[in-house]
C-alpha cells in the first residue's frame, strides 16, 4: 500500500539540511562552552580515558581566562564551518558514514601550504577499513595520473 503525500523525499532533505545548517549558523556560546566542560580534549586521550576541558585548562587558576580563550576558538570555528547540511543530512538518508580519508590536490607551498581542493569521503557501514583504503589510493593514482 502506498500513501501519497503532499511532499517529496527531496523536500524533507532540504527542509533538514536548512534546519541543520541553523543550528550551527549562530551557535550558542554560552552551551559552547557547557559542552566543552565535560568532552575529553583530544589530544589527552589515552586508553584510560583522558583529560576534560575543564580539567586542562582550570577556571580557577587564572580566572578562567585560559578556558574563556578557548571557548571563543571553538565559538568562532563553529560559526565560521563550512555549510556542509545538505552534504550531511544526504549521507544519513543514504545510510553512508562519513570517514576520515582525505585527498588534497593544488597544494601551493606559497598560501600556506592550503590545499585548492579536498576531497571527503563518506562509505557503507560494511565497507572494511582495508577497501576504504584501497579505494581512496586508487582514486588518488588515478586523478594524478591525468592531471
Amino acid at each position: 500500500m502506498t500513501t501519497e503525500t503532499p511532499y517529496t523525499e527531496d523536500d524533507l532533505r532540504a527542509e533538514a539540511a536548512a534546519q541543520h545548517a541553523v543550528l550551527t549558523e549562530d551557535p550558542d556560546f554560552m552551551g559552547v562552552g557547557e559542552q566543552m566542560d565535560d568532552d575529553i580534549v583530544t589530544s589527552t586521550e589515552t586508553d584510560g580515558g583522558g583529560r576534560t576541558w575543564s580539567e586542562l585548562l582550570p577556571y580557577e587558576a587564572d580566572g578562567g581566562e585560559a578556558y574563556n580563550s578557548a571557548q571563543r576558538k571553538v565559538h568562532d570555528l563553529i560559526r565560521g564551518a563550512a555549510d556542509v547540511s545538505e552534504w550531511a543530512v544526504n549521507l544519513g538518508a543514504d545510510g553512508l558514514e562519513p570517514d576520515g580519508h582525505t585527498l588534497q590536490l593544488g597544494i601551493d607551498p606559497g598560501d600556506g601550504d592550503q590545499p585548492r581542493v579536498r576531497l571527503h569521503f563518506a562509505f557503507a557501514p560494511d565497507m572494511t577499513d582495508a577497501d576504504r583504503d584501497r579505494f581512496v589510493m586508487r582514486l588518488g593514482r588515478a586523478i594524478t595520473d591525468h592531471l
